[in-house]
């Protein structure tokens, strides 16, 4: 990838990447966007926020909490925020933000790139312009 170490994106795995993103903030919001992947579509499925305070969260436990989210999901995009001295964001801004999010990537698929897309088994995904043929 041609992406700067600095910005965690050449982490492929998303167990490396959470400790990486947690050790370069100490503490973080995640807006979480749950997708469903067919064809040429990506598609919005659920979202939520969650604060992350510590490094210990691992795809398998990530994924035994979005279990309760009753959706068959492919891929999921994570936007960390964080306030203005480092730490996760509060409650009302992180549901704005996610809120924000939301309509960008309904809006634009490739707004999913500007945060961190894994797919079921916590690998890094991007996704890209395609013409239906």
């Amino acid at each position: 990838m041609s992406k700067s170490p600095e910005s965690g994106r050449d982490i492929n795995q998303f167990d490396d990447w959470i400790v990486h993103e947690f050790a370069r903030t100490r503490g973080f919001t995640a807006l979480v966007v749950l997708v469903s992947i067919g064809g040429l579509e990506v598609l919005p499925l659920r979202s939520t926020y969650m604060h992350v305070v510590g490094d210990e969260l691992d795809w398998l436990a990530f994924n035994a909490l979005v279990r309760g989210a009753g959706v068959k999901w492919d891929g999921v995009v994570f936007v960390p925020v964080a306030d203005d001295h480092g730490g996760p964001v509060e409650d009302a801004k992180a549901r704005a933000a996610l809120r924000d999010l939301e309509k960008r990537i309904i809006e634009d698929r490739l707004v999913i790139n500007e945060g961190h897309f894994f797919d079921r088994w916590g690998r890094r995904m991007k996704v890209e312009e395609a013409q239906a043929q």
